[in-house]
């Protein structure tokens, strides 16, 4: 069968309709495949998913990358290690059984700081709110479209130090050392505009804010460079809002789009499972693979 799915936003997103995840066939996933492609996030929504269920859909899309468990509330799903908890519920002794708590969590492309970054994460809704939460994404080859001519060249001639030190609560990463000077905290350098390795697509591809610099450049024009270059990468023409419901499953494109969310009350529960696509691709830039 062809599967049905509406665009969501001009910049990004469709909802897939139609779709059993629990039973979905070589030929569904191959649309499915095709579909998140062009759209870089897509919407599944009523999925009757268990966690075995969850991690072999996930399992389709390519080899699963582990979560990091780093500290406190960094938990994978129990029989499923490759499975990560993103909740703020505490068990009887008041430890998180899941992490980034209730807070917003800034933008943010998934471990950029990596040589190879995350292809791909996806979030199932388990647990919400009654209010609060919800997730956003912006779509960056349509932010790269957005930007003026002589700014998107230069874009193009430029890296970005992608640091490694805080994650996107804010919090300090296990073995890190607290350093808020970006011209000598750990780093993977990556081009500021990537060909898309499997469409050819040009995007920007910015990491976080948070401690990046432009090797080569003083740290306040740097500042000021990545501060033009975000207001177009987060503005709300490239943006789509996802309001969560229980069954949603969300699936988007770590290389082509950022993602945030929005705090939510702390005395209310919200727990999704997460998967995520090990990365396979060196980054590389449409001015290096020109020369090549």
């Amino acid at each position: 069968m062809t599967l049905r799915h509406t665009p969501l936003t001009p910049a990004l997103g469709a909802r897939i309709d139609g779709v059993d995840l629990a039973r979905i066939t070589a030929p569904e996933f191959q649309q499915l495949y095709d579909i998140w492609k062009r759209h870089h996030v897509i919407v599944m929504r009523d999925q009757q998913l268990t966690d075995a269920g969850f991690e072999r859909f996930s399992a389709m899309l390519g080899e699963l990358d582990p979560p990091p468990n780093q500290g406190a509330g960094r938990k994978s799903v129990p029989g499923h290690p490759n499975l990560y908890v993103v909740s703020n519920r505490k068990d009887a002794a008041g430890e998180p059984v899941g992490a980034l708590g209730d807070g917003e969590a800034a933008w943010h492309t998934d471990m950029s700081y990596l040589e190879r970054p995350p292809h791909a994460s996806m979030l199932w809704a388990i647990e919400l709110p009654r209010s609060g939460g919800d997730t956003w994404f912006a779509g960056m080859p349509a932010a790269l479209r957005s930007m003026p001519a002589d700014l998107a060249a230069l874009a193009r001639t430029l890296t970005i130090k992608h640091d490694g030190t805080y994650d996107s609560g804010g919090n300090l990463r296990k073995g890190m050392v607290a350093n808020d000077d970006p011209t000598r905290s750990a780093g993977t350098p990556h081009p500021v505009v990537i060909v898309q390795p499997e469409t050819g697509e040009h995007t920007l591809y910015l990491g976080r804010r948070r401690n990046a610099w432009i090797p080569g450049l003083p740290l306040a024009e740097s500042d000021r460079l990545l501060d033009v270059i975000w207001g177009y990468a987060t503005a709300e023409a490239v943006t789509l809002r996802h309001q969560w419901r229980l069954g949603d499953v969300v699936l988007w494109n770590n290389l082509t789009t950022m993602h945030r969310r929005d705090a939510f009350p702390p005395d209310q529960v919200r727990t999704l499972h997460r998967s995520q696509i090990k990365g396979r691709y060196v980054l590389t830039s449409p001015i290096h693979q020109e020369a090549a």
